[in-house]
């Protein structure tokens, strides 16, 4: 398996575990204490500020991940086969997760928000140079 879809797969797991993870957590546990089970609207999040901050960093996976998915589709079917894709593949899946751990771990102060767009924008470079890979297989060869 090329290293663009291992790490696609693991987008995908990860998009899962994060609402498993904490947001999952949250609701259980509230439910357990008495709470209904449908006291948690999508449209109106309550809760701590790290339940919407988890709501949140979840969202951003799933807004990502089809565009990402689209990205390794087309390098898989143009074959493109290239450590330079291979690294920037990688670089997308270890900024995704550390931006959400920022995301979930620690108070969004302007400098953290600063550190989180920093995160993403390398995804999004990533991305681009993924996409150029598709594009003209031979710049990334």
């Amino acid at each position: 398996m090329s290293t663009p879809l291992v790490t696609l797969l693991l987008f995908a797991l990860w998009t899962v575990l994060v609402p498993l993870g904490a947001v999952g957590v949250y609701r259980f546990r509230r439910v357990l204490a008495g709470a209904a089970m449908n006291a948690f609207p999508a449209d109106d999040v309550q809760g701590p500020d790290w339940y919407k901050r988890a709501m949140r960093a979840h969202a951003n996976c799933v807004e990502n991940l089809p565009v990402y998915g689209a990205l390794v589709v087309g390098l898989a079917f143009e074959q493109v086969d290239s450590r330079l894709v291979d690294a920037l593949a990688v670089t997308v899946i270890v900024f995704r997760v550390t931006q959400t751990l920022v995301h979930l771990a620690t108070t969004q102060t302007s400098r953290v928000v600063a550190l989180r767009f920093t995160l993403f924008f390398v995804q999004i470079l990533a991305m681009l140079g993924m996409a150029l890979g598709a594009f003209a297989p031979g710049w990334v060869a």
